[in-house]
């Protein structure tokens, strides 16, 4: 491996990975960022109580890693929040560990940021394992039909950006308070990038800076209808957090109501195709779905 830009004294960039029983994937991710050229940067490794071998992968690849290895997992929020406190760097990266950053994507990223001062943080280009683009940019927040002019003012075309690959100022990530850790796990990359654009800072994006994300690896032992609990709740959260009470109710109603059909187009289907595996994990989902929102509307 060629030498890289690891550096511990005032870097360009603060690498961020947050670790939960990702071991399988987390030595290539450590791979890929040493093997970066360019910037100078510093790596943090946040360990959220992993039970596989997550804290032996990254104590066998380099010294001079920066480890936190927390005793529980204190959700994925609060873990970066940890690694944002002890960094050094003029931009922070957050970078799932189920990636791959691809050669140069460092100095692309530094170049952007260094050219568009308004821009307080910036996503990149997502690929599958397969090469085909994940969607990493959104223009619309979760809802937001329900309450169009929820959101006017705010600066820049772009909501919000996929969490498993954000670069942000370190003077932006201080002034936000880093992620709101209300959010355990899902929706407090939403939730940062709303924050950053009401505070009047620009997401951007970085075309040329690409990372491959596998993908929801360290929810992969979760059983899904727990998974899908998490999601719900953290969108229900986010919603309640950043609409009225008449738009919560309105996309309450919706949800649940389009939970009931799909459950009913999915019953139909499966007396054609008994035993599908993707008719039984939607049918998991909507479940999921109505369960959470009844559950909200007796609190």
């Amino acid at each position: 491996m060629p030498e890289s830009s690891l550096t511990k004294r005032n870097p360009d960039l603060s690498i961020v990975v947050v670790s939960y029983n990702t071991a399988e994937l987390l030595g290539r991710c450590i791979d890929s960022v040493l093997a970066q050229q360019g910037p100078s940067f510093e790596l943090i490794v946040v360990d959220n109580a992993s039970t596989d071998d997550s804290l032996s992968v990254v104590r066998q690849t380099r010294d001079e890693i920066r480890l936190i290895a927390n005793d529980a997992n204190v959700g994925f929020s609060r873990a970066n929040n940890q690694a944002i406190r002890i960094s050094s760097g003029r931009y922070i990266y957050f970078l799932n560990p189920d990636t791959e950053v691809r050669p140069g994507s460092f100095h692309a990223m530094i170049r952007y940021m260094d050219a568009n001062p308004d821009v307080g943080l910036a996503g990149t280009q997502i690929l599958n394992p397969n090469g085909s683009r994940q969607s990493s940019v959104e223009y619309r927040y979760p809802g937001q039909r329900h309450e169009p002019d929820r959101f006017q003012g705010l600066k820049g075309d772009i909501a919000w950006l996929l969490g498993a690959s954000i670069i942000i100022r370190d003077r932006v990530a201080g002034e936000l308070g880093g992620f709101s850790e209300k959010y355990f796990l899902y929706a407090e990359d939403i939730d940062l990038c709303l924050r950053a654009r009401q505070a009047g800072w620009l997401v951007g994006f970085v075309e040329d800076a690409t990372v491959i994300h596998w993908g929801g690896q360290s929810e992969r032992r979760t059983p899904s209808a727990e998974v899908w609990r998490k999601k719900i709740g953290s969108e229900i959260l986010f919603y309640r957090t950043y609409y009225s009470d008449k738009g919560f109710r309105s996309i309450r109603r919706s949800n649940r109501l389009q939970a009931y059909w799909r459950l009913l187009t999915l019953r139909l289907e499966g007396l054609f195709r008994p035993g599908r595996r993707a008719v039984q994990e939607k049918t998991v989902k909507y479940r999921a779905i109505i369960d959470a929102y009844e559950t909200d509307a007796r609190t």
